[in-house]
């Protein structure tokens, strides 16, 4: 009944009958997804539909929005994020509102909800301003069965994990999320992923991968994430794409290689990026990892043994040494628990404050003892800004915020919280001219529907989906900073969710028609 409704409505207004709309955005250019140049189009919504896009004369509506030296796109769809835990603190998700965002792929980095079933049903109940797909994650699908147990699976556990994924599959995942940094994700082999990329293929799902290294052997972690895809003949997604650590930089030519020779290859591997020259993840990463095997109590007993807690300094020695760095000046709280006063400084201040020594060795102790009392989320400024760029230039790349909700004075988060888009089209597009703003626009909305599958969402197009933003090219601005990163971005002036205004000239209105996004292969 709404495709007829849809095609009488094109056909009278042909033939010039007056057309009604809920809205209609009028005198602005329209960027449509496609990477295609921008045009003059009028655009009509009825229901959470766009109905007509041109020159719509003809046409009244309830509202009509002036776009005048604005842009419309459609709405930027963030393929990686981070929002488990945070809808029910923010449903209005503002961050990402604010920055064009209406629709996330969260599950990534191997982190996810148990049960996608119950988790798109939660989404849909609770009401929020952004519409939400997920993947489910593979470390959350071993601890279903293995726990976090510093090993392989068995036979009988991998035909587990296999029945996990498809029922995650069949539940509405877009695919499935690995973190081989992670416990326990780094303690599976490649095989394992295989068999489990395996039963995402059938369902025709995508593989994203956190990889296993993106520092001294990010070739050989690339390449692992290919020869995944490769085996299981599913598509690729490579997370927060990056040559991470002083001593690697200047390696992106060397990583974007293997990504162009395995696309030659047949092979479809995407990867995505923030844009920044910090990433963000918990303090975890600088203890070995097999520290973090089995549970917290088996953490804190192995830290409290002299021999292993030496060892455990030793490795975090060496990661500064290889950087060529002499402290841990280069790794910021973002937040921790046991004492908020640390937010926002390093772990070379910090030491000097709790009254340690000048040097690494005393520095490596005291993220020892952060550990013992819950650890902390951290930003690592580790990269430089030609790999960054270079990265950005890649065809096949998309932005992402690697972000989750965030709550306003909350924490010191890294600040693609707020800023990845608006960053991207004022900085990288704007002023250092990386890529085209239609190229931009593209790869934030046609090119990430398409990869995870996202159906009539991602194009300013007749019967898709109205998910669109309207911005001021010239005034879109990242205001978020390391030093002050809650602050929203600049430029967004009105942000249409399911055919829903939910950002008003500037203002969110406080509407809250986002929705679950599933699978429906």
């Amino acid at each position: 009944m709404k495709y007829i409704f849809l095609i009488l409505t094109l056909f009278m207004g042909r033939l010039g009958f007056t057309q009604n709309a809920d809205y209609i955005i009028r005198n602005g250019k329209v960027i449509d997804g496609t990477g295609n140049n921008w045009q003059w189009k009028d655009v009509a919504i009825v229901n959470n539909k766009i109905i007509a896009t041109g020159n719509l004369q003809n046409w009244k509506a309830t509202r009509e929005i002036d776009a005048k030296g604005l842009i419309i796109a459609p709405g930027f769809i963030d393929v990686h994020a981070h929002i488990e835990g945070a809808e029910v603190k923010n449903p209005l998700a503002s961050n990402f509102i604010y920055d064009g965002v209406t629709t996330v792929i969260t599950g990534n980095c191997g982190g996810s909800a148990d049960d996608m079933k119950t988790y798109f049903d939660y989404i849909d109940s609770l009401g929020v301003s952004i519409n939400i797909a997920a993947l489910m994650g593979h470390n959350n699908i071993r601890k279903q069965v293995m726990g976090t147990a510093n090993r392989h699976a068995t036979a009988d556990e991998l035909l587990k994990m296999e029945a996990i994924t498809d029922k995650a599959m069949k539940d509405g995942a877009v695919g499935m999320s690995t973190g081989l940094i992670y416990i326990p994700g780094t303690f599976a082999p490649t095989e394992e992923v295989v068999r489990l990329a395996k039963v995402v293929a059938q369902n025709g799902g995508v593989y994203a991968s956190h990889i296993r290294n993106e520092e001294d052997k990010v070739a050989e972690a690339v390449n692992e994430a290919i020869g995944i895809g490769r085996e299981a003949k599913l598509p690729v997604e490579i997370s927060h794409f990056k040559v991470n650590g002083q001593n690697n930089w200047y390696r992106s030519d060397e990583t974007l290689n293997l990504v162009k020779n395995a696309r030659i290859e047949g092979i479809d591997v995407t990867i995505d990026q923030y844009p920044y020259t910090a990433s963000s993840t918990n303090l975890g990463i600088l203890l070995p990892d097999w520290v973090l095997a089995d549970g917290q109590d088996s953490i804190l007993a192995r830290l409290k043994n002299p021999t292993i807690r030496a060892k455990v300094k030793a490795h975090s020695l060496d990661l500064i040494k290889r950087r060529g760095l002499a402290h841990f000046d280069y790794a910021y709280v973002a937040n921790f628990k046991a004492d908020t006063t640390y937010n926002g400084k390093n772990i070379r201040a910090i030491n000097l404050l709790r009254g340690g020594k000048d040097n690494a060795l005393a520095q490596a102790e005291t993220i020892i003892q952060m550990m013992e009392l819950g650890g902390a989320q951290m930003v690592y400024h580790g990269m430089q800004d030609e790999d960054v760029k270079n990265i950005m230039a890649y065809p096949f790349n998309m932005a992402a915020s690697d972000a989750g909700i965030a709550v306003m004075g909350v924490s010191r988060p890294h600040p693609r919280a707020y800023g990845t888009n608006a960053r991207v089209l004022g900085k990288y597009v704007r002023t250092e001219k990386v890529m085209s703003l239609e190229e931009a626009i593209r790869r934030m909305t046609s090119l990430p529907a398409d990869k995870f599958n996202i159906k009539q969402r991602g194009l300013i197009k007749e019967g898709f989906i109205a998910d669109i933003v309207l911005f001021d090219e010239n005034e879109v601005t990242d205001m978020a900073t390391f030093e002050n990163p809650h602050q929203y971005s600049k430029g967004f002036k009105f942000v249409f969710v399911n055919g829903s205004l939910t950002v008003d000239n500037g203002v969110h209105n406080g509407a809250r028609k986002g929705m679950a996004i599933r699978n429906k292969n």
